[in-house]
């Protein structure tokens, strides 16, 4: 599933293609995603400018006067600009389709995805963007509001740094990474880590995700980026998918086990 990364990776690539440009049209092939496509969007965007996008935890939003299209990319999603003329793919369910002659071209095999429209300034209020925590990159996020977090939470860690409502965008991949690069047993109970180690964990948080972001994300299976190209922070990958595999630490090999039913690869000598 996309995560952070590769959904920032996207933003920025969207961005100086779709910014000031005037939307021509909008043509769902396919509305059955994850949620409905919005029925109105082909009716509201159409001649709209698109004045910004931004990205909230795992959420692409592209703003205009008379609302916001709020997009998620699921578990194989991936938003491209391409010539409007392009013949669509099997799965390419929804452009948009601007004045430049070029489109935003959603592309969702496995239709997990999701696009809203969302009138006016009801963007602030959905209740899929209302719920979240603060950004990884936040002035507030910091290993006090982990250590705060955290306090009677019997849960363990991992779980703790992948819940939304405590910070977004941490998905499996970084979490296992993040916790690796702080020492930090991924089993071990949020409420049994101390601030100092928390404070070592927001930091890894912050530092893993932005060298995600510099390598243009993580391509395990189908995840590109709005150019087609692949990410390449795999290659980087300290823990995740190298069960077997020997610590770069040093230490034994690496551990998967299912931690809230996620896979999860960490080191049982060096992370405690």
């Amino acid at each position: 599933m996309p995560e952070l990364p590769e959904v920032e990776t996207t933003r920025a690539g969207l961005a100086p293609h779709v910014v000031g440009q005037v939307v021509h049209t909008v043509v769902v092939r396919e509305s059955r995603l994850r949620w409905p496509v919005t029925p109105t969007l082909a009716e509201d965007l159409p001649e709209q400018t698109l004045t910004a996008l931004r990205r909230r935890g795992k959420y692409l939003l592209f703003d205009s006067a008379a609302g916001t299209v709020c997009v998620h990319l699921g578990m194989s999603g991936q938003m491209r600009v391409v010539p409007a003329d392009l013949a669509p793919a099997v799965h390419d369910h929804v452009d948009v389709v601007l004045d430049n002659d070029t489109a935003i071209r959603f592309n969702d095999a496995r239709r997990f995805g999701s696009i809203f429209w969302l009138p006016g300034e009801t963007a602030a209020s959905f209740s899929l963007l209302s719920a979240l925590g603060p950004e990884p990159f936040d002035d507030v996020f910091d290993g006090d509001w982990l250590y705060q977090s955290a306090c009677g939470r019997r849960a363990a860690v991992k779980s703790l740094i992948m819940d939304h409502r405590i910070v977004v965008g941490v998905g499996n991949i970084y979490a296992s990474e993040a916790l690796h690069q702080a020492g930090i047993h991924p089993r071990r109970p949020a409420r049994r880590v101390g601030r100092a180690r928390y404070a070592k964990l927001a930091s890894a948080i912050r530092e893993t995700l932005m060298a995600a972001i510099r390598a243009g994300g993580t391509t395990l299976r189908d995840y590109v980026g709005a150019d087609g190209g692949r990410g390449y922070f795999q290659l980087d990958l300290a823990v995740y998918g190298r069960s077997g595999e020997p610590c770069p630490r040093g230490c034994g090999p690496i551990r998967a086990e299912i931690i809230a039913q996620r896979n999860t690869f960490f080191c049982p000598v060096c992370q405690r």
